[in-house]
C-alpha cells in the first residue's frame, strides 16, 4: 500500500527525533504499534466478515461454476490447443509423413503409392528437363576468349 524504503524511514525517525524529543520518542511509537494493530485487525475482521457474507450469497459457488465453464478440456477446447501446436510445428519446406499403414485401407493405400510414384516420376523429368536445358546452354555458348599480351 505505501511504498516506504529505509530512507524515507530513517528521515521520518529524524523528524520524529527532533519534533518530539529522545524523551518521548518510545512511548509515541508504542502508541503508533498499537494503533497499527488495531487498524490491522479491524481489516481482518472487515475481510472475514465480507467472506462470510459471500458463501451464504453463493458466491463462491457461482465462482467455481464459472472457473468448471471456462475449463478448457470441459469445452473440447483441448483438441483445438493440439492441433494449433501441431500447425506450430509444421514446417512447409518438410514432406508430411504418410499416414500409418494400418489406418489406410488397401485402396487408399494404392492410390497412395500410385500419387507417389507419379509425383517421383514428374520430379526426376523434370531434373532431366533441366540437366537437358543446361546442356544445351553450355553447348551453345561460345568459348570464352583468353587474353595473350602478343
Amino acid at each position: 500500500m505505501f511504498d516506504l524504503g529505509w530512507t524515507e524511514l530513517l528521515l521520518i525517525g529524524i523528524v520524529a527525533l527532533i519534533v518530539v524529543g529522545p524523551k518521548d520518542l518510545p512511548g509515541m511509537f508504542r502508541t503508533l504499534g498499537r494503533f497499527t494493530a488495531k487498524a490491522r485487525n479491524m481489516a481482518r475482521e472487515f475481510q472475514r466478515a465480507m467472506d462470510d457474507a459471500a458463501d451464504q450469497a453463493g458466491v463462491k459457488d457461482m465462482a467455481n461454476d464459472l472457473k468448471d465453464a471456462a475449463n478448457p478440456r470441459k469445452m473440447g477446447l483441448d483438441k483445438l490447443n493440439e492441433a494449433a501446436e501441431k500447425f506450430e510445428k509444421w514446417d512447409p519446406k518438410r514432406p508430411a509423413p504418410p499416414p500409418p499403414a494400418a489406418e489406410m485401407t488397401e485402396e487408399r493405400q494404392a492410390q497412395a503409392d500410385k500419387v507417389r510414384r507419379a509425383m517421383e516420376d514428374k520430379g526426376q523429368a523434370r531434373l532431366d528437363a533441366e540437366r537437358a536445358a543446361r546442356a544445351e546452354a553450355e553447348a551453345a555458348a561460345p568459348a570464352p576468349e583468353t587474353k595473350s599480351d602478343a
